[in-house]
């Protein structure tokens, strides 16, 4: 199989939303309320990704020419790391962490991340600890929950 990881630009930002929002609204109804999934929706919003586009901070995975996976990498944080759903347990969410390490720590000792449920497991395994646990509340008297990790050289 053919993979490639390419920083996103500008025309792709339409990709990189897709794939983010189409992974939500898949997953994370299965793990958290409606409120929490819609405050997810909404922070990782189309003006958010150009924005960071714009800072040239967002990464696609390839594979055999279609779009897969996101990852944006913002000074020594993982952010918004998503893989189409049909696409995951083929370790392309594997290959975009690696790639995201490697370029953190190429700079930094430490990697932060918020760590939402359904990826929890996976940091923990690939040595990340929590650091700091928040709660926002969100539409609905709903909550979003996660934990702070953090992973050093």
């Amino acid at each position: 199989m053919d993979r490639k990881i390419i920083i996103a630009q500008s025309k792709e930002a339409d990709i990189v939303y897709e794939i983010t929002q189409v992974t939500i609204n898949t997953v994370y109804p299965k793990y958290y309320p409606h409120g929490a999934v819609e405050f997810f929706s909404q922070h990782h919003s189309m003006d958010k990704i150009i924005a960071d586009i714009q800072k040239e901070c967002v990464y696609l995975l390839v594979a055999d020419g279609r779009y897969v996976g996101t990852v944006t990498i913002s000074e020594n944080h993982i952010c918004r790391l998503f893989v189409l759903p049909e696409c995951q347990h083929q370790g392309f969410g594997k290959a975009l962490m690696d790639f995201a390490e490697e370029k953190i720590f190429s700079s930094f000792d430490a990697i932060e991340l918020d760590a939402s449920f359904p990826a929890k497991k996976i940091y923990l395994k690939r040595g990340y600890t929590e650091i700091e646990y928040n709660v926002i509340d969100a539409a609905n008297g709903d909550h979003l929950c996660y934990d702070v990790m953090r992973k050093t050289h």
